[in-house]
């Protein structure tokens, strides 16, 4: 079987981007190397054109708004497969009744260049999954629990937590207040030995993290759909619930590929000064 009927086509690519020799196999769908530096953290959205990430009261929005394009879910997996740690918030965690945020997960054709490629890079085997939850408002019953995940919560959660979770999963405490500092979001993540971090997690904590400057690179698939604004609050955009301006946050483009209508847009975080 065709793991991708076509592979991604390269349109730009600065030439100072680190490499990790993928496996062959993986060099050519991708159509060429993929490397981060030892350690950072980098996020990953789907958007529409009109700059929509997700529909709260559509079921699975998030295959609606990429298209149900399997070169999105391969480079998902991609950046999974390098990732010590996927990071999630609770409303992706509703948003998702099965997920395990497993790079063979998200695109099973793949699954055995994943395991090649952390193989290579000498990481485990499976990314650890942290799920930040200010109150401990999840479902203890949700399949990733049982696979196994690193609960960051605060005090208050934690108790509301206590011997509810699977033996597989471990809660972290952060505090008493229940919106965490993303300071000590990415610290938990590093005493934990994680260095590389994939967020995967909401706009609204994507938002954080870009307030507190802990976000270095930002991968966005453009896909060719436009959904219109609805009524307040129906839609997500990729940024919420953060005052950015007057600086705003710089980007720059680094990397450009193409599939079919689909753009992968990969920038790295401009820092001021």
């Amino acid at each position: 079987m065709t793991v991708l009927p076509q592979p991604l086509e390269r349109l730009y690519e600065d030439r100072s981007l680190p490499k990790s020799a993928l496996p062959a196999e993986l060099a050519r769908l991708h159509d060429g190397d993929l490397g981060f530096p030892s350690s950072c953290v980098y996020a990953n959205f789907v958007t529409t054109l009109d700059g929509v990430v997700a529909i709260p009261t559509m079921p699975r929005s998030n295959e609606f708004v990429a298209g149900d394009n399997d070169a999105d879910r391969f480079l998902m997996g991609v950046l999974r497969a390098f990732a010590d740690v996927v990071l999630i918030g609770s409303g992706v965690l509703r948003a998702s009744p099965r997920g395990t945020w497993q790079p063979e997960r998200i695109f099973p054709p793949a699954a055995s260049l994943y395991a090649e490629l952390r193989a290579r890079l000498g990481i485990s085997p499976a990314p650890e999954v942290a799920l930040l939850t200010g109150h401990g408002s999840i479902d203890p019953g949700h399949p990733l629990l049982e696979w196994g995940a690193m609960v960051l919560t605060s005090d208050a959660g934690a108790d509301r937590l206590a011997g509810r979770l699977p033996a597989a999963s471990t809660i972290v405490r952060l505090g008493q207040s229940a919106w965490i500092e993303p300071a000590l979001v990415v610290g938990a993540l590093h005493d934990r030995g994680h260095r590389r971090i994939l967020s995967e997690a909401g706009p609204h904590t994507f938002g954080e993290l870009l307030e507190a400057r802990l976000v270095d690179e930002l991968f966005l698939t453009a896909s060719p759909l436009l959904v219109g604004a609805g009524e307040p609050g129906s839609r997500l955009r990729l940024v919420e619930g953060a005052d950015l301006v007057p600086e705003g946050t710089q980007l720059r483009l680094v990397s450009l590929r193409r599939h079919g209508s689909h753009l992968f847009h990969r920038y790295a975080i401009v820092r001021a000064g």
